[in-house]
Order: C-alpha cells, then sequence, then structure tokens
C-alpha cells in the first residue's frame, strides 16, 4: 500500500492519494489513516465514488459508530441506513424542501462553528462526510484547528481554561439563531450535557480547546460571563491561520477528528440548487469528563 500525503494548510489539513474505498478496508489502511488522522486532524480522499454500503463498510472498518442520530423530525429519514446523517436540502421525494422546513430551520445551525456531537454524553470522534451531489458554487466547509489555537494562547489564558467545564446543547446552538420549535421529547433527548473545555488529544497528545457553539454555560460561571469567555475563544480559535476552507468536489469524502477541530458548512443557494452530503460517524471512547485531562 502505497499512500501519498499532500499537507493543505501550514498547521493541519492534507490530501490522501492512493485509496479507493470501493475495495474493503484492510487493517493497513486503517492504522495509516489513523496515524494521518493523529497528525493532520483533516483528511481530503477524492474522487470516492462509492455508495451507502461502501460508505457504511469502510466507516464500520474505522470504528465503533455512535448508535443514534440527533435531528429533529427524525421519522423522516431519507437514506437507507438510520446511522448515515443526512447532510442535504432534500425532502423524501428527493426534491428541495420548502423555504420554511422546520427540518431546514434546524439544519441552519451547521452553519455556525461547532463539534459533531459535543452535545451528547460521549461525544463523536471522527466524522466522514461523501459529496453525491454539489451546487456549482458556494457550500465549502471550514476546519479550524483547536490544538494550534490551543497553542497560541497567553499561558494566564491556558491556566484559566484548563480546568473549566462547559454545558454542551443542541437546543443552545440553535437559539443563537432564534430556532425554539422544540418538541417536548427533543428537549428531553437535548438536555445539557457537561464537557471539559480543554482536553488531551489521544492520538498526537497535543492539549485543544474542545469549543463548539453547542457551549451554552460555563459551569462556576454567571451565564453571560461564561458566555463571554467562549465568544473570545472563539473568535481567537477561528482566525484565518487556524482555518482550511474546503472547496467539494463531487464525490470527496473528508475526515475530520472533532476531538481537535470546529467545523462550519458555508452558505450556497439552497433554494435553488441541491446538495446530497452524506456522514457517519465514530463515537469517541468515553465522555470528556472521563478522560485523561
Amino acid at each position: 500500500m502505497n499512500l501519498e500525503i499532500n499537507p493543505l494548510h501550514p498547521v493541519f489539513a492534507a490530501e490522501v492519494i492512493g485509496v479507493d474505498l470501493r475495495d474493503p478496508a484492510t487493517p493497513e489502511l486503517v492504522a495509516a489513516i489513523d496515524a494521518a488522522m493523529d497528525q493532520y486532524a483533516v483528511l481530503v480522499l477524492r474522487d470516492q465514488q462509492i455508495d451507502d454500503d461502501q460508505q457504511l463498510a469502510f466507516a464500520q472498518a474505522m470504528g465503533p459508530l455512535e448508535p443514534d442520530v440527533a435531528v429533529v423530525d427524525a421519522a423522516r429519514h431519507r437514506l437507507k441506513y438510520r446511522a448515515m446523517v443526512d447532510i442535504s436540502n432534500l425532502a423524501l421525494d428527493g426534491s428541495i424542501v420548502a423555504v420554511d422546513d422546520r427540518r431546514r430551520m434546524f439544519n441552519l445551525g451547521n452553519l455556525l462553528w461547532h463539534s459533531d456531537s459535543s452535545f451528547k454524553s460521549t461525544p463523536a470522534k471522527h466524522s466522514m462526510l461523501h459529496a453525491r451531489v454539489i451546487p456549482p458554487s458556494g457550500g465549502n466547509t471550514e476546519f479550524a484547528d483547536m490544538r494550534a489555537a490551543w497553542d497560541a494562547l497567553p499561558i494566564d489564558t491556558q491556566t484559566l481554561i484548563e480546568p473549566l467545564v462547559c454545558d454542551h446543547s443542541l437546543i443552545y446552538s440553535r437559539a443563537l439563531l432564534g430556532f425554539e420549535a422544540f418538541t417536548a421529547a427533543e428537549r428531553d433527548e437535548f438536555a445539557p450535557v457537561p464537557q471539559r473545555l480543554v482536553r488531551r488529544h489521544p492520538g498526537s497528545g497535543r492539549r485543544c480547546i474542545y469549543l463548539s457553539s453547542h457551549i451554552g454555560q460555563v459551569h462556576g460561571y454567571q451565564r453571560p460571563e461564561g458566555m463571554v469567555l467562549i465568544r473570545e475563544l472563539m473568535e481567537h480559535a477561528t482566525q484565518r491561520e487556524f482555518v482550511y476552507s474546503h472547496p467539494w468536489r463531487l464525490h470527496d469524502l473528508v475526515i475530520w477528528d472533532n476531538r481537535c477541530t470546529m467545523h462550519r458548512a458555508r452558505p450556497f443557494d439552497d433554494r435553488r440548487y441541491k446538495r446530497d452530503m452524506r456522514r457517519l460517524t465514530l463515537q469517541d471512547s468515553a465522555p470528556t469528563l472521563d478522560q485523561a485531562a
């Protein structure tokens, strides 16, 4: 197996050449991808002309999948597998969803900087997003390296935030956009969970800031004071020197490490053009409070 890895950004992100995911993933490929993820945190695999079965097989070879997805109107699932998250603007019949569709309003939260499933007790490890249909322009995904952001913090700020714990919830992130149309069952499902604000990334051994728009409370702080701190950290962590912007090509598969990156979708004309992206997500090993600091 001869993989070529070409960096895409000065501090993280790389393109991997020499992989065809139509073939079953060997232990050697899994180990090579894991090692590259530990170093680069975001990997781009071009021209992966795979179907849902092949995408699922690759994800399962990489590790255990998250047991459930967190969306509103979960019964309206368009895809073959329940574990596959539908990152699209498509209705069940394949048409573009209505402008006022509740799921469209909810999914606008993907435009905010976040880490996948930080609102779950055991959050996400790697996400794997595959491009099936892309619009003619717009719709990039941006990634921010939280390890580089930590390294660039002043020592006094590192000391201040290192012991902090924050509550994460989808209700918090959607409230930033004015979305409050949750059912009682969804409010129970999306109840806040605590996560460390500073983590040690297991693969690289580096410290990182565990930030997300899902944060709505910092333990030990009055809420406005805590949220000012989070806003300051967000502005620091998303400076352009820490950000890679990925322009999608058809059949790209992008893998990112949610433990040490944030990401956000960029807008496109979703009232006019279709976009069909499908994501599978690996579950982390344990809640952040149970992991080594």
